[in-house]
């Protein structure tokens, strides 16, 4: 009797209350574990291929011998089984059973959705997506905590970083960039967890933030014309805001025969043009050695003749020395950091300089700031899960002991629409941006303002 195993009842699970998830309105395609009787032979065929292939440089051959090997060994461990499947239920088995053996297992279709911003692992029975910044349940879990930690482990590898009881937490990042964090037990109580912040597969320009509501297209010219000009940026934003979207967009107006060198904790950015330098941290190894941080690397940067210095974001005592390196000489230099509003970003500087380990008064660290910056953009994700630009702050300078800043544009909330959207305009405040001067220094057109020119 052929058993049709998109038929088949839902069995009882042993890990109770998970089998009973449901996933809320989310596509077929991602939905490949809801059915038990699948999932459980696909998880005893996963064991038995282990067990009679050479795993010893699998991802080394090619996709096509290694498909051709699983299908003709499955195809005999139905047929020892009695077990026949019709062409669709073939086809989808060995689909996943190459994503076991050569990708990241049931996440793969996840991977593959280019709706999906966001893949959260939440133990080996939960697994939610953020889509259009709506975080959806899933049906995709994991056979058992094993099964997940094989997945991280695999990832973790391929970037010579390792996770273990003594090393709970790791970041990492996938062959296409995708920002990874992972926690294990012990520090896990319930199950490993894992945390996959996508990467568009086309890098976002300043043009798809025009399109998706970002900014306007006079705020795309402004911030175009503020990379052209060579201004020091900083960009400020809470998590997921899209910080690291907008620093790509905003690189397409690098030029090209310019030297950049990009500084991580795990590689993300999208530069295209041709002269990057990429370097990325490492953590210390096993014996507690050999870790490099960003400051180290910042430092370094200074001897590569850069003309320009890009930090995907400051956590502690290399804001110093990215300041340093903005006050002399690599001018046009930008990096990200977490902060609620442009005023709590310079504050969070500050506190990232004490960091350093370095005696330096309140005053000089604020005359520093303030000589070193000079365009604070500060981003927000709205509870619709659309993301804008919600002020361009210009650093005048000092006064006292407090660093002055006027506010260019500002996005303005006007309400929520009945799909509950946000809806707002940007205001242009009528001041005229002392920046404007080196827009004339550096032949770059003074753009237009929501409708208001300069000449």
């Amino acid at each position: 009797m052929r058993l049709s195993f998109s038929e088949a009842p839902r069995r009882a699970s042993s890990a109770g209350a998970a089998a009973t998830l449901e996933p809320r309105s989310f596509r077929p395609v991602a939905a490949v574990a809801t059915d038990q009787a699948f999932f459980d032979l696909k998880t005893q065929m996963h064991r038995r291929l282990i067990g009679a292939m050479s795993l010893n440089g699998l991802d080394r051959r090619p996709p096509e011998s290694v498909r051709s090997e699983v299908t003709s060994l499955v195809a005999e461990f139905l047929k020892e089984d009695a077990r026949p499947l019709n062409e669709e239920e073939a086809r989808r088995l060995i689909d996943d059973l190459m994503h076991e053996l050569l990708g990241l297992g049931p996440l793969e279709p996840l991977l593959q959705d280019p709706d999906v911003s966001d893949i959260l692992v939440n133990t080996c029975n939960e697994v939610y997506v953020d889509r259009f910044g709506r975080i959806e349940l899933t049906g995709v879990r994991f056979s058992d905590e094993q099964h997940l930690l094989r997945v991280i482990e695999r990832i973790v590898d391929k970037v010579g970083r390792r996770i273990d009881e003594s090393q709970p937490m790791v970041d990492a990042r996938l062959p296409d960039g995708s920002r990874v964090n992972a926690v294990v037990p012990p520090i896990a109580v319930d199950g490993a967890i894992l945390s996959i912040r996508r990467f568009a597969r086309v890098p976002y320009d300043l043009g798809r933030l025009v399109a998706n509501g970002t900014l306007t297209q006079p705020m795309a010219e402004l911030l175009e014309g503020l990379v052209r000009a060579r201004l020091n940026i900083l960009i400020a934003g809470g998590t997921g805001t899209g910080k690291t979207t907008l620093l790509n967009a905003m690189s397409d107006a690098l030029g090209a025969e310019e030297r950049i060198v990009t500084i991580e904790d795990a590689a993300e950015l999208q530069l295209q043009q041709r002269h990057v330098v990429r370097m990325e941290t490492r953590p210390a190894n096993i014996e507690g050695r050999g870790e490099i941080t960003q400051r180290d690397l910042v430092r370094n940067a200074l001897r590569m003749r850069p003309d320009r210095i890009i930090v995907g974001e400051v956590r502690a005592g290399e804001a110093f020395d990215m300041l340093q390196a903005m006050n002399t000489g690599h001018d046009g230099s930008m990096t990200t950091v977490h902060a609620n509003t442009p005023r709590d970003a310079l504050s969070r500087l500050e506190q990232m300089i004490s960091m350093s380990g370095l005696d330096v008064s309140v005053r000089a660290m604020r005359s520093q700031i303030a000589s070193a910056l000079q365009v604070v953009l500060q981003l927000k994700r709205f509870p619709d899960g659309s993301r804008r630009l919600i002020s361009v702050q210009e650093l005048e300078g000092m006064e006292g002991d407090v660093i002055t800043m006027q506010e260019i544009v500002r996005y303005e909330q006007l309400g929520i629409d009945a799909k509950g959207s946000s809806q707002g305009r940007f205001v242009w405040s009528g001041i005229r941006p002392r920046f404007f001067e080196a827009f004339r220094n550096y032949g770059v057109p003074i753009p237009m303002i929501l409708g208001h020119s300069e000449h």
